[in-house]
């Protein structure tokens, strides 16, 4: 699964990446991103890409209660065209979420040690998603979204067993693109991001604590540190 992750790029280098024109949403750089929070996305409007802000974990319009998001911020890309919540997304309801590297926890002796992983050109990237908008009881609508894992590339799979879909840039353009409807064609773009081209190092256990959101949580940290 995909449980937290960083997006430490400024909003010019967001909006220069994506192509974004209009904000919806004010980002700022972020180092421990975590479930039901309102997290940066880019949706396609009209032809025009738009920074939103979305929660994270998936609520469908069709939920009893905003709590099933808290099970749903990531979804299986093998799945999706089996599974009613998603499968209904798959044609318009794509979006691309910004990010510049995720977590994962590997068990070790004393107990577990976290991971960041990023791209060894350490530039921005997207995470493919979906979204959906759900009606609460006083009719306000909320907008939430999950993130889509697939099978790990060599490097994740040795600390994890799944890992979030990054998209290259042309799958960026086609994932956003409002044209391309066709289930097969979609489910192509989730693929493995290549091991060679990223990296990983140990960072602090701070990590595991959603309080914990200062920039030292990405910097490299010696095994089994605090």
């Amino acid at each position: 699964m995909c449980g937290r992750f960083t997006i430490t790029a400024d909003t010019i280098e967001v909006i220069d990446t994506f192509s974004v024109k209009d904000m919806h949403y004010e980002h700022t750089p972020r180092y421990n991103i975590a479930p039901s929070q309102t997290i940066a996305v880019i949706n396609n409007n009209n032809g025009r890409r738009v920074l939103d802000g979305y929660r994270w974990g998936l609520v469908p319009r069709c939920a009893k209660d905003i709590k099933i998001g808290f099970s749903m911020i990531n979804a299986r890309a093998e799945t999706l065209d089996t599974k009613p919540a998603f499968r209904n997304l798959l044609a318009k309801n794509r979006v691309v979420i910004p990010a510049d590297g995720f977590y994962e926890w590997l068990k070790d002796d004393d107990g577990k040690q976290p991971y960041r992983f990023v791209l060894k050109e350490q530039r921005l990237f997207g995470f493919a998603g979906l979204y959906d908008e759900w009606k609460d009881s006083k009719g306000d609508i909320l907008r939430s979204c999950t993130i889509i894992t697939t099978q790990p590339n060599e490097l994740v799979q040795s600390v994890h067993d799944r890992m979030p879909v990054i998209l290259e840039k042309d799958a960026v353009d086609e994932w956003l693109d409002p044209g391309i409807t066709k289930t097969e064609h979609v489910l192509e773009l989730l693929r493995p991001y290549p091991a060679g081209l990223m990296n990983s190092y140990p960072v602090s256990k701070a990590v595991g604590n959603v309080r914990s959101t200062d920039a030292g949580l990405i910097e490299e940290v010696p095994l089994n540190s605090k």
